[in-house]
């Protein structure tokens, strides 16, 4: 064991020995899960991780990159079940490339582009 650790170590069962707290870092802490957002330039709109679209994800911290390539498109973000986050991540007039980040409770969502919500929608669940 390294010197550090041993001091590391030997401090902290000193602390516990004199009923001092001592805050140990989670290992729960996920790291943020990176998506990737696509609207325009025609009539398409996408989400993926890893270059596969998003089906399900698991509660916690996401980053959303969304390009968006018309000026007639948005890309919106709306929880159907479980929560009430309704997010515009992209507005009508911007074109270029936003990055977003949220946490997602569990529940069902759908992206979409507001103005053309009738076929431009995807849905994914978060457990």
């Amino acid at each position: 064991m390294s010197r550090i650790r041993t001091n590391a170590a030997v401090a902290t069962a000193a602390s516990l020995a004199a009923g001092i707290a001592v805050l140990v870092p989670s290992a729960s802490a996920a790291a943020p899960v990176k998506l990737v957002g696509t609207v325009g330039p025609g009539f398409t709109i996408t989400l993926t991780q890893g270059g596969k679209p998003v089906q399900v994800l698991r509660a916690g911290p996401v980053v959303i990159t969304v390009s968006d390539k018309a000026t007639f498109h948005n890309f919106m973000l709306e929880q159907e079940t479980g929560g009430k986050l309704r997010k515009e991540l992209t507005t009508l007039s911007f074109t270029g490339t936003k990055t977003v980040t949220l946490t997602l409770g569990k529940g069902t969502y759908t992206f979409y582009c507001a103005p053309h919500e009738g076929g431009m929608f995807g849905t994914f669940s978060v457990a």
